[in-house]
């Protein structure tokens, strides 16, 4: 009796344990990691507490900078929010605001791409929680020659530009090329 509790045991410990590796996904639900790096593209919410003229929406430019109202350009390219945030404060404490406190929201994430064999290949806004299966949903569907098995992908601001073998599952990423091939047969 004994043993057979101890296999119950350990089959429910292997069985919570593949319960939480499917339910933890490998990106939140409601946007890009935590360490999301900005890029050119984006399209920011900077707020300056207590200071409504400088406080607006801004876009980083394919400098990877955004130009602030009176704090001039800060570099954005490959920075966190928050990193950007103190970046930010830092440049408007020096001789413009007292005591900054800023916040920044990513309103609009870059594009993806998608190339090769699908309807409608091109840069699509990206959706978070987007999958390969999504990214190709919204190019119109792959056409009869793509090849699904050799799908792959490259990370924006790799410097490798390495590109990785997919699945339709796998998450992507803002700026994330996607490469869809044609069959061989």
């Amino acid at each position: 009796m004994r043993r057979r509790l101890d296999l119950w045991a350990l089959l429910s410990a292997i069985g919570l344990l593949a319960a939480c590796a499917v339910a933890a996904p490998l990106l939140p639900t409601e946007g890009p990691h935590e360490e999301y790096r900005l890029g050119a593209g984006d399209h920011l919410r900077i707020d300056v507490f207590g200071e409504p003229d400088l406080s607006g929406e801004y876009d980083i430019d394919s400098a990877g900078a955004l130009a602030l109202k009176l704090g001039g350009r800060v570099e954005a390219q490959g920075k966190t929010a928050r990193a950007l945030e103190q970046a930010i404060e830092h440049r408007l404490a020096e001789g413009y605001v007292k005591d900054p406190h800023v916040t920044v929201s990513v309103l609009t994430y870059r594009p993806f791409y998608i190339l090769g064999e699908v309807q409608k290949p091109g840069p699509y806004p990206y959706v978070a929680g987007m999958t390969v299966a999504h990214a190709v949903a919204i190019a119109g569907g792959y056409t009869y020659r793509a090849s699904k098995r050799s799908i792959t992908v490259a990370h924006f601001g790799d410097p490798t530009a390495q590109q990785y073998a997919v699945g339709e599952a796998s998450p992507v990423l803002p700026g994330d090329l996607i490469r869809v091939p044609e069959r061989m047969f």
